[in-house]
């Protein structure tokens, strides 16, 4: 199993004042961080208009300079918002971060759940799942063909005679493609389109297993050649995690900042279904120790593990994304990292070799 850490770029306003330019210097630090102790992944996300959750308008330019400030590690989006692009853009771009990052580029996408961004974008929230699957195919396309002549609802393009789509990615066909979904049909369309799965921090256990089963049986709907994409079949699915010593200071240096944002990414800001933490709670009444008991992997290293193999047992999933708000301060979470990193994470890696050793 592989290992990410999903970056938001959410301020702390409390201690990153506003305009709150200095997000970006902590979560920077945090990818280096993350590339030295041995983490698979550092996924983008993008986010516009609010302090609320994530200030970062554009992946591909962060990834391009992080590929500079790293050696190893793979870099992602996750999710760039598909409906506020232009398909052939995402093509264009995903291929060259991935020259620039030599090779370590991975595209996350999906159809996004911020009314206030499309509002402030000017392209309309009703029909960004519409919009997705227009696009889709002329993304595809554009990796796989490097020519269009197209016209539709929402997309026009003519690239045809002497002219292709430039420049061509490191990786064959093309960098790993994944999408965020959380309904049967935004499932349904990352697997007829060979897409990787991306979960959300939400659902419990329970949930994500019947999501995973419905995208593995629709995966044999996926045309050549988009089932070759390198990351076809591939499960991450994202969690709030937090690792201490013990169960009891994981709580204590955890749960107002995990319950505080958790109320906060499930307000008046996000529509469309996400996933549910509580089927017994409102948003309002949630609490930590519930939590931990549905969706959260917060405890000692031990507990982490327990957790993290009850998930991976009853999910077949492939990779976790590890995901964080900002309110632990940056020396605690770097310490959290490092604890997961040096505690929990070798207990996967030693089943992954003694996987492909036979033993």
């Amino acid at each position: 199993m592989k290992f990410g850490i999903l970056f938001t770029s959410h301020p702390d306003v409390a201690v990153e004042a506003y305009p709150h330019r200095d997000v970006h210097e902590r979560v920077t630090r945090a990818v280096i961080e993350a590339d030295h102790l041995g983490y698979d992944i550092a996924w983008i996300a993008e986010h516009h208009f609010s302090n609320k959750y994530g200030i970062l308008p554009d992946p591909f330019v962060y990834v391009a300079y992080l590929a500079a400030k790293t050696e190893r590690i793979a870099l992602g989006s996750a999710v760039m918002t598909l409906p506020l692009h232009n398909p052939v853009r995402i093509a264009e771009n995903a291929a060259f971060v991935d020259i620039l990052s030599g090779g370590r580029f991975m595209l996350g996408l999906g159809s996004g759940y911020r009314p206030y961004e499309f509002e402030g974008l000017g392209i309309p929230f009703d029909e960004r799942r519409d919009i997705q699957e227009e696009a889709l195919p002329l993304m595809l396309d554009a990796f796989h063909r490097r020519q269009l002549d197209y016209e539709g609802k929402y997309f026009r393009h003519r690239i045809t005679g002497d002219y292709e789509i430039f420049p061509v990615s490191v990786q064959e066909p093309h960098p790993p493609l994944y999408m965020a979904a959380g309904t049967e049909r935004s499932i349904g369309t990352a697997a007829r389109h060979g897409m990787g799965l991306m979960l959300s921090t939400l659902p419990g256990f329970d949930k994500l297993a019947a999501q995973i089963a419905f995208y593995r049986e629709t995966m044999n709907e996926a045309p050549a050649p988009w089932n070759a994409n390198p990351a076809f079949g591939q499960v991450d699915i994202a969690r709030w995690v937090y690792v201490a010593e013990t169960d009891a200071k994981a709580k204590e240096e955890s749960a107002d900042g995990i319950v505080r944002h958790i109320k906060s990414f499930m307000g008046k800001g996000t529509a469309g279904y996400l996933g549910s933490v509580s089927e017994k709670r409102a948003p309002d009444e949630l609490d930590y120790d519930e939590l931990v008991e549905t969706t959260l992997l917060h405890g000692s290293p031990e507990t982490v593990i327990r957790r993290l193999k009850e998930l991976q047992s009853v999910t077949g999933m492939t990779s976790l994304v590890l995901h964080y708000p900002p309110y632990y301060g940056a020396e605690k979470t770097i310490q959290m990292l490092r604890l997961f990193g040096e505690a929990v994470l070798p207990a996967f890696k030693e089943d992954t070799r003694a996987a492909a050793a036979g033993e």
